[in-house]
């Protein structure tokens, strides 16, 4: 059992006597070790006390005291509950018993465990908590129901291959995310959650913690941050672009002409950005081991390479030089003189959108093979 600590003099006895009282009465060969992130009211001394091992951790943060408290745990399973006394810690048996079935992660539910009157703050019960964990579920399809659930079970083999970073509250999301990408067995136990035994403010910052939450799960998901957002411009852009090519279009009272076009450009070229940087930050992701190898990626990669890139980049602004050149020709024409902008610029409009897009796929297919170096 691991519980990290930070001024938990009120609650922690009675955490580390249930924890013990159940390694007694299920024949748990078992140890409460304390990971102490720095507490000036006598923690370490009541641990002690009780037989707890205490792990001091210097690095502040609740992810922090974690990984120094699992990297010293000796256990081939390790539980790992919050030291405020709202979980009952005579609960892990259950979560023990799943473990020793197979399962590598065994997370806490708390909506089906139940949450007692004022144990959990109504904007986390009703919004904070289930957004987020809709969240997850639609960004990495996890199978849990409470993502933030602190009570939770995982052998240390499971631990060491999620390979977790973060130091913060959002160490608790990293742990859902980084198990479901790479695999991994996961179960639920109904967990019940009571009201929290200090007197003390808890140490969770309802928005600071929340948006810390939300941002680890956006920057671990390329797809949803970049690449969907970026398939949606360019799918609205060109939609648009090709809708305005032929001449100026009303909808209702409203008349739209190449103004929207320009727009329609620009929302394409973002769309290409977005695309690229969700591709990039995959590429990178894998490299550094952040996020597990990707087959799909591999195989999209044995298609496209620097070859092809430079072919299809050079092909665009081939195509783009054409049109300028035809605009140019149009222009000279009129003895370079005043044009008529609704008609030139159906013309110029798509032949810089072309001209950008295909140095930028020149540059990007560079860049990807830079990453790639790497890889390979």
């Amino acid at each position: 059992m691991v519980v990290p600590c930070l001024n938990e003099a009120e609650t922690l006895a009675a955490c580390i006597e249930k924890a013990q009282r159940t390694f007694r009465e299920h024949g748990i060969r078992g140890e409460v070790v304390v990971a102490d992130n720095g507490s000036s009211d006598g923690s370490q001394a009541i641990a002690r006390s009780l037989g707890a091992r205490v792990v001091s951790v210097e690095a502040k943060g609740y992810g922090s005291a974690l990984m120094g408290g699992i990297a010293a745990a000796r256990g081939r399973y390790i539980i790992m509950g919050d030291a405020d006394d709202s979980y009952d810690f005579r609960d892990s048996a259950a979560f023990l018993e799943q473990l020793r079935q197979g399962f590598d992660l065994v997370m806490g539910n708390r909506f089906k465990g139940g949450i007692d009157p004022d144990a959990m703050p109504l904007l986390h019960k009703y919004l904070g908590n289930p957004a987020l964990t809709r969240i997850g579920q639609l960004f990495f399809k996890a199978p849990c129901g409470d993502f933030h659930c602190g009570l939770r079970g995982f052998s240390k083999t499971a631990y060491e291959r999620m390979r977790l970073r973060t130091t913060g509250m959002e160490f608790a999301t990293e742990m859902v995310v980084k198990a479901t990408l790479l695999h991994m067995r996961i179960s639920e136990v109904p967990t019940r959650l009571s009201v929290d035994g200090r007197s003390r403010p808890p140490h969770l910052r309802t928005w600071r913690d929340g948006w810390r939450h939300l941002r680890f799960m956006l920057l671990y998901s390329p797809r949803w941050l970049f690449l969907y957002p970026g398939a949606l411009l360019i799918l609205a852009g060109t939609t648009a672009g090709l809708w305005l090519l032929a001449g100026p279009r009303a909808m209702g009272n409203i008349s739209l002409d190449v103004h929207t076009l320009l727009y329609a450009a620009m929302a394409i070229l973002v769309g290409f950005q977005a695309i690229t940087f969700a591709t990039f930050t995959k590429v990178f992701a894998i490299s550094e081991g952040l996020l597990p190898e990707d087959p799909r990626l591999n195989r999209l990669f044995r298609f496209i390479t620097l070859e092809v890139g430079l072919v299809v980049g050079g092909a665009l602004m081939a195509t783009g030089l054409g049109a300028t050149l035809y605009a140019v020709g149009v222009w000279g024409e009129r003895h370079f003189g005043a044009l008529d902008p609704t008609q030139m610029l159906r013309v110029v409009i798509p032949a810089a959108l072309l001209l950008t897009l295909g140095f930028e796929v020149i540059l990007s297919s560079f860049f990807l093979s830079v990453l790639g170096m790497r890889r390979q």
